[in-house]
């Protein structure tokens, strides 16, 4: 039977293992597809437009945002970012499940979207602050003062937890991986992500009525 895609917001402070998470996902369902985003700063060198990004003006960018074609935007360090609605709506339409690896603004914006009903958000906790601090260090991408900057927004975006349809305590990876991937396969089968669930139950009717 055909479904719609879902909408995937994994949320989580830094560190926490969203993106280790997030890949594990694309490497269990290659169909599974990362949003990509719009914006407004220059592409780098090896950067492709439509793949890593769609790269627009700031009126571009803006006449979007007026016109409802943005799910979630900001403005970071003086360039605007944000999720183009529709690429996503055509997936979703397509029976494949789009991946959005955003902070809980962004959750929350989509989340009062007009494809609020195809959302599944997921939040990623840490067992522990001292855990979170130690993984940070281990793996090496930041110096002592970004990883303090990092810590100290930590507790802004687990604040925000409440606001997700799920909440996973990432103690042990592979356990949250294995329960990560139940929540979808589970959220696949909501009976609003399933068309052709009403004829199939009318044809249902129909056969116990001319039995």
């Amino acid at each position: 039977m055909a479904r719609r895609g879902l909408l995937i917001i994994l949320s989580s402070p830094s560190g926490a293992g969203k993106s280790t998470l997030a890949k594990s996902l694309r490497e269990w369902d290659d169909t599974l597809q990362f949003s990509v985003s719009a914006t407004t700063r220059t592409a780098r060198q090896g950067e492709v437009d439509g793949k890593d990004y769609f790269f627009v003006n700031t009126d571009e960018f803006q006449a979007q945002v007026h016109q409802g074609e943005m799910l979630e935007h900001a403005r970071v360090f003086g360039n605007y970012y944000g999720s183009p609605k529709g690429p996503v709506q055509k997936a979703i339409d397509d029976g494949r499940d789009v991946l959005f690896d955003i902070d809980w603004q962004g959750a929350q914006q989509i989340s009062n979207s007009s494809l609020r009903d195809h959302v599944l958000s997921i939040f990623i906790l840490p067992p522990s602050i001292t855990e979170l601090h130690r993984r940070l260090v281990n793996r090496g991408q930041d110096s002592d003062d970004v990883i303090e900057k990092r810590m100290q927004q930590s507790w802004d975006e687990i604040s925000h937890w409440d606001g997700y349809n799920y909440v996973l305590i990432n103690d042990n990876l592979s356990d949250t991986d294995a329960r990560l991937k139940t929540i979808i396969t589970a959220e696949r089968l909501r009976a609003s992500q399933q068309p052709d669930l009403m004829d199939h139950v009318r044809e249902l009717q129909q056969q116990f009525e001319d039995r």
